[in-house]
């Protein structure tokens, strides 16, 4: 208003501000997104990101896997099972609630590529990628749905500093980002360093582990149905110790999680 004249603006003025929004969003934001694909593209020419199932060379949009060794990974499906072979493990030795694995385990296979890399060449990409195929595979089953919290497995606090990780924990972090639940890293402590079980009998690691674990505060555990989450289960004698241990619990209910079963 200016005295008695109301000031009218041309349309030209109100078009002209929506035009630059338009060409800022549109334009700009394809010119950021094509300078984002063509940095990946040249770091991927010095940098190239291989397949850990075999080794090939992976394209823009595959994560760790291959879209060929993805589809083709060994799941188990034991999950709806009460009688599968790892929860056959544990049968009248410790209380297993449900036990299963995500995928068949066999020597120079896409599983154990998998766990090599992230095992020994330190590839947290993998355990993160493993953990989250892991939630989708578990979430929805009725055996496992009433699961309140994770527990990895632990390794030895000196171990831990020596790799520098713990794998357990990796594909715990990998299953919260899609079956969100509290992870209790402080809740079962390895208190005895072991030595290794991979020639080991299932007496001897049985004897190795048997008082290797400790519940720093069994009444935080107090009835939690809790599911311990490993990379590999074998003759079961790690996860004995752990049940072992847990089972000073007042009402615990625990069921096994592993990525793999051998």
């Amino acid at each position: 208003m200016l005295g008695n004249r109301v000031l009218n603006y041309h349309p030209v003025c109100t078009f002209i501000p929506k035009l630059m929004r338009i060409i800022n969003k549109r334009v700009l934001n394809e010119v950021v997104a094509n300078a984002t694909i063509w940095g990946a593209d040249l770091a991927a020419l010095f940098l190239p990101r291989h397949c850990a199932g075999c080794d090939t060379g992976l394209n823009r949009n595959e994560e760790c896997l291959c879209l060929a060794c993805l589809e083709d990974l060994p799941r188990t499906r034991y999950h709806e099972d009460p009688s599968n072979p790892v929860e056959q493990l544990f049968w009248g030795k410790v209380p297993i609630h449900a036990a299963s694995a995500f995928l068949h385990f066999a020597r120079s296979g896409v599983t154990q590529r998998m766990l090599h890399r992230l095992k020994y060449k330190k590839d947290h990409d993998v355990g993160s990628m493993l953990g989250g195929l892991m939630a989708t595979e578990l979430r929805d089953s009725p055996r496992f749905g009433s699961v309140d919290a994770f527990i990895p497995v632990p390794l030895h606090p000196k171990k831990e500093r020596i790799r520098g990780f713990n794998q357990s924990k990796l594909l715990v972090e990998g299953m919260n980002k899609v079956w969100p639940k509290p992870m209790l890293n402080d809740q079962l402590l390895r208190v005895v360093q072991t030595t290794t079980q991979t020639r080991r009998g299932r007496l001897d690691r049985w004897t190795n582990v048997k008082e290797a674990f400790h519940i720093p505060d069994p009444v935080a555990l107090q009835g939690l149905h809790v599911l311990l989450v490993d990379d590999v289960v074998t003759t079961g004698a790690t996860i004995e110790g752990c049940v072992k241990a847990l089972a000073v619990v007042p009402r615990i209910k625990v069921s096994l999680f592993t990525a793999a079963c051998a």
